[in-house]
């Protein structure tokens, strides 16, 4: 009798996980496809699309819009995808000005929004939410570790710099949060710039010892090149984002040595990792970025969750995304409070392997380092 009751139980728990599992899912991706941050949304398509293959889910379906980096295209699919395409969890915002503009009516409506990588203060903080989850990071937290390097390198006197948007304000409170040393300049550029002349000439007659800078996708790509084409020598610092895998494709060996900071690269040593690495290099042909990184790690948490509870169920499905029971390709993965990952952040220094500039990781610069809003969040 109790070998029954056993196997009864047994063919129960896998028919509720089948259950969970087998129930058609739509997810609603908006993200930069055009312009000059198309680099950053294709590469976090690209992770979250190769996870849901590798996965085998067929009961998944991805509804994918350029929201051509503009927070009223953005609102106008967000609405679009609700009301028309019925989705029940959305994904994919790269900006955090375009993130601002859709999630908080998103999830005012009951809808679950995965971040694969803008989290701005505000979401972190009051703005919180139940239904809002980000699995990149807090923007605050590569420019933090940013911060916390220089420090430690002995930078006395750094020039500051970062687009005028969320991400922007968040990376340079991030670094000025670690950094005791003096400012020789902090300037705020226009999001989308991509003449740099004032700036360099303003580094150059600053005095510093060193130039942090945010500059994600053709920003970062434009600056770049201008400032190796200046003769400045001022060693630059900066996070992933400024040097991620398509930016030091597009600027070369001028970005050589170059310190930057991140949660995740490819060299991380675990078996999640190594076959994300190997698999996205079969499926698309190039190296993955932290972006791609991002993108798969959001899958496969998505994945987990719907292992364990139907997404009808909000707070079982909830729940099911705070135990973050995936193997992540960063290793050890868990949630803060306010639903931002507690992660350790790297120090890595641009290398050329074969023809191929990358980063390899030389350091750590914190560890499991949550965020700064956590006390903030009300949730």
């Amino acid at each position: 009798m109790k070998m029954i009751k056993s196997t009864l139980a047994a063919v129960a728990m896998l028919a509720a996980t089948t259950a969970a599992y087998a129930e058609p899912v739509k997810v609603g991706m908006i993200t930069t496809l055009s312009g000059g941050g198309a680099s950053l949304g294709i590469d976090a398509r690209d992770g979250f699309m190769l996870a849901i293959k590798n996965s085998g889910n067929s009961d998944v379906e991805v509804v994918i819009e350029d929201d051509q980096q503009k927070p009223d295209v953005a609102v106008q699919l967000a609405d679009k995808m609700i009301q028309s395409d019925k989705v029940d969890i959305l994904t994919g915002i790269i900006w955090s000005n375009l993130a601002m503009a859709v999630v908080p009516a998103a999830v005012a409506q009951g809808k679950f929004y995965l971040s694969v990588n803008a989290a701005p203060s505000q979401l972190a903080g009051p703005g919180c939410d139940a239904h809002y989850f980000s699995i990149s990071y807090q923007n605050d937290n590569l420019h933090e570790a940013a911060g916390a390097y220089a420090k430690e390198a002995g930078y006395k006197n750094m020039f500051i710099l970062a687009p005028n948007y969320p991400a922007g304000k968040d990376s340079l409170s991030g670094f000025k949060r670690f950094y005791d040393g003096e400012l020789a300049g902090e300037i705020y550029t226009q999001l989308g710039q991509t003449d740099y002349a004032a700036e360099i000439a303003q580094i150059r007659a600053s005095g510093a010892d060193g130039v942090f800078f945010f500059l994600p996708g053709g920003m970062g790509i434009a600056f770049m090149k201008q400032y190796a084409q200046s003769g400045v020598d001022t060693p630059l610092i900066g996070p992933a984002f400024s040097f991620d895998q398509n930016i030091l494709q597009a600027v070369g060996d001028a970005a050589l040595g170059v310190k930057n900071t991140a949660n995740w690269s490819k060299d991380i040593d675990n078996e999640a990792n190594k076959a994300f690495v190997e698999s996205y290099q079969a499926e698309y042909g190039r190296l993955p970025s932290v972006y791609s990184s991002y993108g798969y790690d959001t899958a496969n948490l998505m994945l987990s969750a719907l292992d364990k509870a139907s997404v009808s169920d909000a707070d079982a499905f909830q729940k099911a995304l705070e135990e973050a029971d995936f193997d992540s390709v960063r290793g050890k993965f868990s949630f803060a409070s306010n639903h931002h990952p507690i992660q350790d952040i790297y120090v890595r220094e641009v290398v050329k392997e074969g023809d191929i500039l990358t980063n390899k990781i030389v350091a750590t610069a914190m560890t499991d380092r949550d965020n700064a809003y956590v006390g903030d969040c009300k949730m």
